[in-house]
């Protein structure tokens, strides 16, 4: 089918509909109307693919992986399995490393203008619950990045065998033996490994 000119991004999915936001946009912002027009229980597949900013640093995450949409009698409940990853400093070493993260999501998201007339809902007055805006588009950045924040390990590693630094001259003992009596480094090692780090 071909299309006629457009002036917008936002014009193209007008017209496409149920599709992720082409043309400029990144696939985590899906227009919902149709879906939300079908029968409870109706099913649509998506690929994710886009990025986000998980830890507010400026730096932004991949995303991918697949999620499908499901009409409930109130919402649209999303669920699926997302790959990202964000960079850390590792809790032994101070290293900077890029650590995976696998997100789990299942959310439900609310309408806030009916679909066929365009009036506004009454909202629930719960400010943690996750809304389709009035144009029917339902944006999946906040839902992955709160998931993404859960995922990340509270003491996060470069790798599980890291050496960490050396407590007398501060070399990093992954690139190799430091001149330090081993004595000193050994005890600093067992006592690490004693407190979980």
């Amino acid at each position: 089918m071909k299309l006629p000119k457009l002036d917008s991004a936002y014009e193209a999915y007008l017209i496409i509909g149920d599709l992720p936001l082409k043309w400029g946009w990144e696939f985590m912002q899906i227009n919902v109307a149709q879906l939300l027009k079908g029968n409870i229980g109706s099913v649509r597949d998506y690929d994710v693919d886009g990025v986000i900013d998980i830890t507010g640093s400026g730096n932004d995450s991949p995303v991918r992986g697949n999620i499908s949409l499901t009409r409930t009698d109130s919402s649209i409940l999303v669920k699926g399995v997302v790959d990202s990853e964000v960079e850390l400093t590792c809790s032994r070493c101070l290293n900077q490393f890029n650590c995976p993260l696998t997100l789990n999501i299942e959310e439900e998201y609310f309408p806030t203008t009916d679909v066929n007339s365009g009036a506004s809902l009454p909202s629930s007055g719960d400010p943690d619950r996750f809304t389709i805006d009035e144009r029917h588009v339902l944006d999946l950045t906040e839902a992955l990045r709160q998931r993404a924040l859960l995922a990340i390990p509270m003491k996060p590693l470069c790798r599980e065998d890291c050496a960490g630094l050396c407590p007398s001259c501060g070399r990093n003992l992954n690139l190799g033996p430091c001149n330090c009596p081993p004595q000193e480094v050994a005890s600093v090692d067992t006592n690490d490994k004693e407190k979980g780090k």
